[in-house]
């Protein structure tokens, strides 16, 4: 099993603090997020059904007919790599490394790529991966360069998959989510990150039917629970909730930004619901972080630490006091 952040349980145990004394900034995770209502005792008693309200809020917020829902998009990338025979895919590094880790163990060789020489290795590739804003870097490619690569795979036929997980604070004209659906063009989307719902393990596939049709045979049925379904489909209709949590965040993560800068710790990239910080001494700030109860999420290649939001000012103010200390 790959390192993940959220590992909370564990750290109150190695360091000694309880639980309800963290504060978890390891995910990346809306730590505001969609406010889920109480629900009917009826939806933990019935399987889920997939003609209810889940597929036409999906189709309206992602503006796309094309979609699938699955357990969360990491349902779709342990499984993207059964449906292809053996190929050259290139991952990114450091990347969200279930990508790389599933298509490994499916028999398929990997071959590392730099953000910046992507073109450089893409006619040698049969897929590219790319997770758009990368996670934990921040890197943004626009539109027209994924689109670029996505042609010269596709005269091949080849795929690109794009993790559009951290995309929805900036999606506008960046998503590759509303365009018409492509020959090996496959969009991944998640409602973990932006909504604050990683618990109900719900995303969703963009891509060609076939393709769909393909990953739906391998999942089998009620691949999202009841209760899931409607939380999502809640979520994903309520606008206001949407345009004000947007805007939010890109405050937010404009001051974690500024907080860790004016500690002596400049990011080095992010986006709106994390900061990346690459520095030598990452392994020992992660420490000295959590001895005080904050939990950082670790890299070791290349040493550094992803800081996700604060939920609230109390959370500010230990965060900003924990870093004046590092100093």
């Amino acid at each position: 099993m790959l390192e993940h952040g959220g590992r909370l349980q564990r750290a109150a145990i190695k360091y000694r603090i309880p639980l309800e004394d963290w504060l978890d900034l390891s995910t990346g995770i809306n730590p505001n997020g969609w406010p889920v209502p109480d629900l009917p005792a009826t939806v933990w008693q019935r399987l889920p059904e997939d003609d209810d309200e889940l597929l036409d809020a999906a189709c309206r917020y992602y503006r796309n007919s094309s979609l699938l829902p699955v357990a969360g998009s990491q349902a779709a990338i342990q499984t993207l790599p059964a449906l292809r025979p053996f190929s050259r895919v290139g991952v990114l590094h450091p990347a969200y490394a279930e990508h790389a880790w599933g298509w490994q163990r499916a028999g398929h060789e990997l071959a590392v790529v730099d953000e910046c020489s992507i073109d450089e290795q893409l006619d040698s590739l049969d897929v590219l991966i790319v997770v758009n804003p990368n996670n934990p870097t921040g890197k943004l490619w626009p539109r027209e360069q994924l689109l670029d690569w996505h042609e010269r795979l596709s005269i091949r036929g080849g795929w690109l998959i794009v993790d559009e997980a951290f995309i929805d604070v900036i999606a506008g004209e960046t998503s590759l989510s509303p365009l018409p659906v492509r020959e090996g063009l496959i969009v991944l989307r998640s409602i973990g990150k932006f909504f604050g719902l990683a618990g109900i393990r719900c995303g969703f596939v963009i891509a060609e039917m076939a393709i769909l049709k393909a990953l739906q045979e391998r999942l089998g049925p009620w691949a999202i629970s009841h209760p899931g379904r409607i939380v999502a489909a809640m979520a994903l209709s309520d606008k206001s909730w949407q345009m004000a949590a947007a805007e939010s965040l890109k405050q937010q993560g404009q001051r974690l930004r500024q907080v860790l800068a004016e500690s002596g710790w400049p990011p080095s990239g992010g986006c709106e619901l994390f900061q990346w910080l690459r520095n030598e001494h990452a392994p020992s700030l992660h420490v000295c972080l959590a001895r005080q109860g904050i939990l950082t999420r670790f890299f070791a290649e290349p040493a550094s630490l992803r800081f996700g939001l604060p939920a609230d000012e109390a959370d500010w103010r230990r965060l900003k006091q924990a870093l004046n200390t590092l100093r």
